[in-house]
């Protein structure tokens, strides 16, 4: 069996009792030749740097354009505060996914899953949800690899990439793959997973990618905190049974589709969205004219 699409990757797993998670690890194991231990152990190793990239992040950086840093700061000084609506684990959760890109955008080490540019929500929805339940390495692990089929599903049937389909191939995957790692967490079945990928996946439907200046920064990194609402929100409706009209595997199709359909101004082409603002045009300008300095990058 390859990981083709989730109908696929469900019906094969709930036959056999699996998680979607350790139906991937095997199949994995199979085409790659290593053993599980040895997928385990690289796995272990992406989970660690997902966990330094939350800690470098929370210590506060910037990128080396100046242009973006230390809002992972600011909410976890608000959280602690009371000050924020919201509750738990989406706060924590915002906080570890805009530190993931904030370093990102500082040159720091991260796991870019599925791209750079959306690197703060899998780790963002992983750690935060983990923390909240209590959850172990292995069950961290496995969920990492329900993510990975996840991935690897819209990487066959779509595209990843926003200069193919905008932002929805990017953060759009991301709260897909976070969402079905979430809702496994929780214990959600096979087809709650598929549930939460197309939830995630309608609710970013369409969403341009607008660089400004070109950079992955404004308004890439707090794309990243919004999204993990959205996985959160499409793992939630999941676990309580709400079903997805549209089933997973066309809503991912669709993705492609819509993406094929935009111009390519608002393709990471940074020629059109937010990046042809005002504001936008100008940053670019003085971006230009200033290049950055070292002071402007790393740990404060």
């Amino acid at each position: 069996m390859a990981i083709v699409t989730m109908a696929k990757l469900v019906e094969e797993a709930s036959s056999r009792g699996m998680t979607i998670g350790a139906l991937a690890r095997e199949v994995e194991a199979r085409e790659s030749g290593l053993s599980v231990d040895e997928l385990n152990e690289k796995m272990r190793k992406r989970l660690e740097v997902m966990r330094q990239s939350v800690a470098a992040g929370l210590q506060g950086v910037r990128s080396r354009s100046g242009l973006t840093g230390e809002d992972a700061v600011k909410m976890t000084k608000a959280q602690s505060k009371g000050l924020l609506i919201s509750n738990e684990p989406l706060n924590t959760a915002m906080a570890y996914a805009l530190a993931v890109a904030e370093v990102n955008a500082a040159m720091g080490l991260i796991v870019a899953a599925p791209t750079g540019g959306s690197c703060g929500i899998l780790p963002g929805v992983l750690l935060s949800v983990g923390k909240r339940l209590g959850s172990d390495d292995d069950a961290l692990l496995e969920a990492l690899f329900a993510a990975g089929a996840v991935g690897a599903v819209v990487a066959r049937s779509s595209t990843l990439a926003g200069a193919a389909a905008g932002c929805q191939a990017e953060c759009g995957t991301g709260a897909a793959m976070a969402a079905a790692a979430a809702t496994q967490l929780a214990h959600g079945s096979p087809h709650q997973c598929a549930n939460a990928v197309a939830f995630a996946f309608k609710g970013l439907l369409g969403l341009v990618c607008d660089p400004v200046a070109g950079l992955v920064e404004v308004p890439c990194i707090k794309r990243n905190a919004i999204s993990v609402s959205v996985a959160l929100a499409a793992a939630d409706m999941a676990l309580a049974g709400i079903e997805s009209v549209i089933p997973a595997d066309e809503v991912i199709e669709t993705m492609g589709i819509v993406g094929r359909d935009m111009p390519a101004s608002l393709r990471e082409t940074a020629l059109g969205g937010l990046a042809v603002t005002p504001t936008g045009k100008r940053l670019a300008r003085e971006l230009a004219s200033a290049p950055p300095s070292d002071e402007a990058a790393g740990h404060k």
